[in-house]
């Protein structure tokens, strides 16, 4: 009965924080969010989600903004500048890049998708089509120029958050209207976007000079040009990180101040009035729940007679935290950090092919698999010999129902709600049919990174004798504290310095913050279901599960079949 009630109260904080954060999202029952796909050129599908406010008809239609993603993410990475918008009664459709979330194609396709999700905006018979604006973080700079460059009388404004004209070689207007740049003071990409050291120097950039027409260093705060006649351009500065410019009040309402100045709503606020953070602590309430229902549906699992033989107590090969034990411990939170950015480098040599076609994740399995491969060789030292009970068979249906659980929840709370599970630069969603065809090849070899992972935790730093909240608290520790101290040595010497520690791998460094939590609840499933079944199979395939959903679902596609990459630099498709 204490499993049936555990796994309960696992669904009722699911529930509970996707109902939070649906009604922030909607602004309590004002504003309406769909679904919508877009045809785009080149044969693709564009998707979005579009924010429609109870006030927009096609009577008294509403201003509307089209905002877009950075790289690696989807369109729900936007969704506080999202929520601010609609709550003033904007219309905000927030797109998909292609090769990104639920649209097609691959990086850069069809204007990355811009230009037809602009159409599709002003097309809409409850729009202004005379009052549309335009925001991007990151390289969702390259659909929302590529739309202002399409259409250049079609917009009234444009955001770019963390971005630049002309990203990576991507099209874009020489004179876009009314444009604002807001630009961290830690940004970590402050060289590639505007080729300068540090983002607290982009004002005295050569690049952003040309672009607000003037002969010296931008000032901050002033308004150069007219609004009026579409030529006004301004800059913030605040003092925030690439990831925080949408993940922030200061970069959510620079964003939200400047569409009010240049496209009045119908329900001005002031930009301080914010209400987006209660919609990420609900689904970040829910993302705990999904990690307490995946442990209790195992636990409901091998309490059923067709896992019974499962049940085993785990039989620690270590009596006591003695030396080896701690040199153990570090050595296993320690490697994956230490490998992070060299692996992560040879991983680009992974190109993009048909089976797998997510260039970041090519690159994450190489270090995951490179390694495990120095796991082993280092236990072939250690030579830590625990007797594993495991049931190969048992495993794979146990952590094939468990997951089967999991993935019935996100699809309960997507209908119900229209959310997932997400924080900040942490974000699992559903799979559509095009991704789910992409996981099986690499569920395979992320299954054998986790079987060493999950081994290893098993043999060497289960402790006999020690309670369950022990054995996850150290499981949580021995995953993710590596990376953990990585990220804070990283963003310590950025906030001392205005660099990062590895000042070129700005990229690589913002995508380790997610491994943190990752690694975390790693460690909890691990050290979880050997404590109840004596082995490490039915974890290590429950983790390849969750990862190979998490990654393949919001990773972008680099590959895919009659396209090339688009983008200078990207690597040749492998057909």
């Amino acid at each position: 009965m204490r499993k049936w009630l555990a796994f309960a109260l696992a669904w009722l904080v699911v529930l509970g924080g996707a109902f939070l954060a649906g009604r922030v999202q909607t602004d309590g029952g004002r504003v309406a969010v769909s679904e919508v796909r877009i045809p785009a050129e080149d044969g693709v599908t564009v998707s979005g989600l579009l924010y429609r406010p109870r006030g927009a008809t096609a009577a008294t239609p509403a201003p509307g903004v089209l905002v877009s993603h950075g790289y690696i993410n989807t369109r729900e990475m936007q969704s506080p500048f999202a929520i601010e918008l609609s709550r003033r009664g904007y219309v905000v459709l927030a797109m998909d890049m292609t090769g990104h979330g639920y649209s097609g194609g691959i990086v850069g396709t069809a204007g990355f998708g811009g230009p037809a999700a602009l159409r599709y905006l002003k097309g809409l018979p409850f729009v202004d089509r005379a009052a549309i604006g335009l925001e991007g973080h990151s390289m969702g700079g390259g659909p929302v120029m590529a739309a202002a460059l399409s259409d250049p009388d079609g917009y009234r404004a444009i955001v770019l958050e963390g971005s630049t004209p002309g990203l990576l070689g991507a099209p874009a207007p020489e004179t876009p209207r009314n444009l604002a740049v807001v630009f961290g003071q830690y940004d970590e990409f402050a060289g590639l976007m505007w080729g300068v050291p540090k983002g607290s120097d982009v004002a005295r950039s050569p690049k952003l000079a040309k672009v607000f027409g003037v002969a010296g260093p931008v000032e901050e705060g002033k308004l150069y040009g007219s609004i009026a006649d579409g030529t006004a351009r301004i800059l913030a500065n605040p003092p925030i990180t690439h990831p925080w410019e949408h993940f922030s009040n200061a970069g959510v309402g620079d964003a939200v101040d400047w569409f009010q100045r240049t496209i009045p709503p119908p329900n001005a606020m002031s930009p301080a009035d914010q209400v987006w953070l209660l919609k990420e602590v609900g689904t970040l309430i829910a993302f705990v729940g999904l990690v307490g229902l995946i442990v209790t549906t195992f636990d409901v699992l091998l309490g059923l007679p067709v896992f019974a033989a499962l049940n085993q107590p785990a039989r620690p090969a270590t009596g006591r935290r003695n030396g080896r034990w701690w040199l153990s411990l570090v050595i296993t939170a320690a490697l994956p950090a230490l490998t992070y950015f060299p692996l992560m480098k040879v991983g680009q040599l992974f190109f993009p092919m048909a089976p797998f076609p997510q260039w970041v994740q090519n690159q994450l399995l190489v270090w995951a698999l490179g390694t495990a491969l120095i796991s082993l060789l280092i236990g072939l030292v250690l030579r830590s010999r625990p007797a594993f009970t495991n049931r190969w068979g048992l495993s794979m249906l146990a952590a094939l129902a468990t997951m089967a659980v999991a993935y019935a929840s996100i699809l309960v709370i997507d209908a119900a709600f229209k959310v997932d599970y997400r924080f900040w630069v942490l974000g699992l969603k559903p799979l559509d049919a095009a991704r789910s065809l992409q996981l099986p090849g690499y569920l395979i070899l992320w299954s054998l990174f986790f079987l060493v992972a999950i081994r290893g935790l098993a043999a060497n730093i289960a402790v006999e004798g020690e309670g369950m909240l022990a054995a996850i608290s150290w499981g949580k520790v021995a995953m993710a504290a590596g990376f953990g101290v990585l990220v804070i040595w990283e963003y310590a010497t950025l906030f001392s310095t205005g660099l990062l520690g590895t000042p070129t791998e700005p990229l690589n460094t913002v995508i380790a913050i997610q491994f943190v939590p990752l690694l975390g609840v790693i460690g909890i499933i691990g050290a979880w279901t050997y404590r109840r079944t004596n082995s490490y199979v039915p974890g290590a395939l429950i983790c390849a599960l969750l990862i190979s959903w998490y990654v393949t679902s919001g990773t972008a596609n680099h590959w895919q079949p009659g396209f090339e990459p688009a983008l200078p630099g990207a690597p040749a498709a492998k057909r």
